[in-house]
Order: structure tokens, then sequence, then C-alpha cells
């Protein structure tokens, strides 16, 4: 997607040559009579706002629907809602923590069982295929281990086997791929991040390219009713007039401090995809994470990603909390490993920062 095409498309038509999109806040809408109707009801079932954003998200992902939804949270469980009793969804190994948690309500409340594998070896997935497999669900890379994975094998096995393929897309947006274009069959996001852009709205995503599936969500997300409010709307509307511009500076950030973090005394191992703003450090035994987080001063220790601000997050106690223990350490997310989202902060400003922390962490368990 060119950047003169995304500032395009965040553009919509509107009477009064207004250049930012009016917002709607009546939640009900007047009829003329019995049968007559604007195409506008109620705002739970359609909001002129909301639906600005969901008609230029979709021409964005290259699908037929988009369903803007409360949180990231609530666009997956939308989507776990297609599914029922017996059923069997192939997982990423490595994902986000909130994800986890919320597969495991649907396994021991509904029945629906979560399978995690390694989509690094399509040998491994393949084998894990039984009679009730009914979808993939993929994170391209992986939260927080960034593990990079080409979910284009994928689109071949599932249209094989008659299985659905879902993509978290959130670390790459749709500016730097587009999953419903290369044969995924759902593409959602935590609209939180990088869609908004702006650490001041919580919000998901979920959009499609099939017709009969449109409809089967639609139904969903009016009758859930997590949907997404007008102001907020507005607010994601506003983030994809700047969404490119965003992601090239902090994937530029990103590329130069996983490089230089590979020189640094103190950090082990540097997990980077060499793709968006999202890298992950883990420290050498002898350095303190909780000293590097109390002496940063241009990052900031918070528990998101994807905005304007360079966030440090602490996955052990912050995204993966719910998680055991022993999985935890099972999958490399040990009380060494740090995940940062880079933002669009001067990078001497980033590197420098992340140096003094560093030293000082060392310091601090020296002492």
């Amino acid at each position: 997607m060119k950047a003169t095409e995304l500032a395009q498309i965040a553009l919509t038509e509107d009477c009064t040559g207004a250049i930012a999109n009016p917002i709607y806040l009546s939640t009900a809408y007047a009829h003329q009579g019995l049968g007559q109707s604007t195409g506008y009801d109620y705002t739970r079932t359609k909001n002129p706002t909301r639906n600005a954003f969901e008609e230029a998200f979709a021409k964005l992902e290259g699908g037929i629907s988009t369903f803007a939804t409360a949180s990231g949270m609530a666009s997956i469980q939308l989507i776990c809602n297609l599914f029922q009793t017996g059923d069997e969804i192939l997982v990423s190994y490595d994902l986000y923590g909130g994800t986890f948690r919320l597969f495991q309500f649907y396994e021991q409340q509904y029945g629906i069982k979560f399978k995690y594998v390694h989509f690094e070896d399509i040998t491994e997935v393949a084998a894990h295929i039984n009679a009730n497999t009914r979808a993939f669900f993929i994170e391209p890379i992986s939260n927080p281990l960034m593990i990079d994975i080409d979910p284009a094998p994928y689109y071949i096995l599932a249209k094989q086997h008659d299985i659905l393929t879902i993509i978290d897309n959130t670390f790459l947006t749709p500016y730097l791929s587009t999953p419903l274009k290369d044969g995924a069959d759902i593409v959602l996001h935590s609209a939180t991040k990088y869609i908004g852009g702006h650490n001041d709205v919580l919000a998901g995503v979920v959009t499609v390219k099939d017709p009969e599936l449109a409809e089967q969500l639609n139904i969903l997300h009016n009758m859930i009713g997590a949907t997404l409010s007008p102001f907020d709307s507005y607010l994601l509307q506003r983030g994809l007039k700047t969404l490119h511009l965003r992601v090239e500076r902090s994937e530029e950030n990103a590329q130069r401090l996983a490089q230089r973090c590979q020189t640094l005394d103190g950090i082990a191992e540097v997990l980077y995809s060499g793709r968006t703003g999202m890298l992950s450090l883990r420290l050498q035994p002898d350095y303190s994470v909780g000293a590097l987080l109390k002496h940063i001063q241009v990052c900031r220790f918070a528990e998101s990603l994807g905005g304007t601000e360079t966030f440090i997050t602490f996955p052990y106690t912050q995204t993966h909390v719910d998680m055991p223990d022993e999985e935890k350490d099972q999958r490399g997310i040990d009380q060494h490993l740090i995940r940062l989202s880079i933002g669009v902060e001067a990078y001497e400003d980033i590197e420098n920062d992340l140096i003094q922390a560093l030293q000082k962490s060392r310091e601090d368990v020296t002492v």
C-alpha cells in the first residue's frame, strides 16, 4: 500500500466539505414512517462515524467488511463465536498473553480446543490437522519473542483442508502487510496500537473478504454489542492519515536500535524480525530488569505498543502475567526478557536512554 493511497483512503466524502470526518454521537435515528429508514436506526447496529472508518479500513485491507470493536480482545472474542464445542483451532505457540487467557476461557467454558503448535514448521502444523480442525490462528510476528512466520504456505494448506486462516496483524499493520490480499480469511488488529497510534483510544478491528463470513460476523457484532464508540471511531480514522509516517519512522528506529543492541554490554539476545517497530531484548543475568526500568528517562515503562512514544514492557508480569510460570519459562518468556515498542522520537534519544539505563542497571546489581 503506497503512502499516498493510504492517506487518501482515510478521507471520506462529506456534503459540507469538512476535512475531518464528522462525529455522530446520536444513539437513535428518526424514521419517516413504517418501513422507511435512512440506513441508520440504532447506533449499536450502525453509526455513520464508525461506518466511515470501517469502510476506509476494509479498502485498506482489501476486504469487503470491517467490524470495529471496543478493544483488541473484543475482536478476538467476536471471532471465537464463529466456533462451537468440539472445534479445534491450531494456534501460534508464542503469542500475546491476553489471547492465551481468552482461549483458555473458551476451552474451559465452551469446549473449543486450542492447540499450540510451531508455525515455523509447516510439517508439524500439518501433522496436527484432524477432522475437528476449523482454523489456524497465526501471529506473523509473534508476541513477545518476535518469531517471523511466513503465512503464505498456510493459506494453501488451509484451503486443502477447508479451514479458516486467521491472522493477528497488529504488529505489521496494513501498511506493511495485507494478508487478505494474499489468501487469509480473517485479519484482526488491536487497533489500540498502531492503527490509533497515539495511546488515546481502545479499539479492535476484524476484516473479512467472504460475503457469507461477513454476514455471520455482522450478526454477531450487532448481537454481542462490543461495537466501537463514534468518538473512538473518529480517532482511528485520524490515525489512518498518519499510519504510514509513524510506521516508517518506528521501523527505521527499531532497525537501528536492534543493530546497536547487538554490541551493547548487558544484552544477551536481540529478538527482532527486521520489520515493524517491535523488538525484544534478553538481558544478561547480572543486569537487573527492575533497575533498568527505574532508570529510563525517554522511554516509558508501560503495557502497550504502537504509539508515538517508546514503551518498554516486562512480559513476565505484564502481558503474560496470567500464563502459568512454568508455561512462560518453557516458552522462553523469562524474567530477563523485555519487549520494546519503538516510537517516533529522535533515534539518538532512544539509544542514549537505553544505554544509560543499562549501565545503571549493572551498577545497581554490583553495589
